[in-house]
């Protein structure tokens, strides 16, 4: 163990000795390198930072309020390009109640200038919201209602457990720098005869969380624009005029089997997506029975009737 020690001192020494004799040979290009180190150390122990808040519904399992705390934090980075995947952190759903209402909350977080980008643009605002609640529906199984809205708040809950929950237990950023200095060798160091290309690794263990922090969706799905078919939408009612029923039409030119069409009825909106072809997103006037719903495709018209009993007319039966 004493020798163990005497050898990583002696190594750590050197890397001194290394920079040391790095200012006084190219004086640049040891600033560029602390400067680098002192940018990337700062952009590891920063936190995440409210950006805006939606209120959607959870449907299964359990039909309860949702609220996602959209977050940036300069830990996650940027897509490479417009058709690399978008890396996101989403955190862990955690309910609460105020007086005897409780819902949920779960934090997601994007690279700053991802959502800098987003805020200016309206499209891309509602895709990485859209994205945002299909990798919450994926990785925790639920079922969200696809209407939203946004909060007149930035942050549901506290700030503090946002971070927490983002974050995980985490060291202080202190003890961070402190593990990082005595975990360091010679090893992690480019060779100085190249010093514009001098360059300090991470420790595998802190590189290997920061990476399992972030994960990646795909952002080339949100590339290519999708029409909004033409339709039709009327409430059928019986012979007193109560109404029955919602029966929607929906012309899909170009559209010849059915199986390429993904149709998600909640109750009290409709979603209907043809890949990189159509998408159409309503809003039901009344709640709908999901559950007798139906649908048909008329192949020869290339049109999609859904038919959706009232909720309300079922329950007076």
């Amino acid at each position: 163990m004493e020798s163990s020690s005497k050898g990583l001192l002696t190594q750590v020494t050197q890397f001194w000795n290394l920079l040391d004799d790095l200012a006084e040979s190219n004086p640049e290009s040891y600033e560029k390198f602390i400067e680098q180190q002192l940018k990337e150390g700062k952009q590891l122990c920063a936190t995440p930072e409210p950006q805006l808040c939606l209120q959607t519904r959870i449907l299964k399992p359990k039909e309860k309020v949702l609220f996602i705390n959209l977050c940036q934090w300069k830990r996650i980075p940027a897509p490479q390009s417009a058709t690399h995947p978008v890396p996101l952190r989403v955190g862990t759903p955690e309910d609460m109640s105020e007086t005897s209402d409780v819902y949920t909350v779960i934090d997601v977080a994007y690279s700053p200038d991802v959502l800098q980008a987003a805020e200016k643009d309206q499209v891309k605002k509602d895709q990485l919201i859209r994205m945002a609640m299909k990798c919450i529906e994926e990785q925790f199984q639920f079922t969200l209602s696809h209407s939203y809205s946004i909060a007149k708040f930035r942050i549901k809950g506290s700030i503090q457990r946002m971070k927490q929950n983002l974050m995980g237990i985490q060291a202080d950023p202190t003890d961070l720098r402190e593990k990082m200095r005595k975990e360091l060798s010679l090893e992690q160091i480019s060779a100085v005869s190249n010093p514009d290309h001098f360059q300090l690794l991470l420790p595998k263990e802190v590189a290997s969380k920061a990476r399992c922090l972030i994960e990646e969706i795909s952002s080339s799905e949100t590339q290519v624009e999708m029409k909004e078919p033409a339709y039709e939408l009327k409430t059928v009612a019986d012979q007193n005029d109560k109404p029955l029923e919602i029966e929607i039409k929906v012309e899909l030119p170009g559209m010849d089997s059915v199986a390429l069409c993904d149709l998600r009825v909640s109750e009290d909106d409709l979603l209907i997506e043809v890949s990189e072809k159509y998408r159409l997103h309503l809003n039901l006037p009344e709640f709908v029975d999901t559950e007798m719903t139906t649908a048909k495709f008329i192949k020869e018209k290339a049109t999609l009737i859904i038919t959706m009993p009232l909720v309300k007319f079922l329950h007076q039966e």
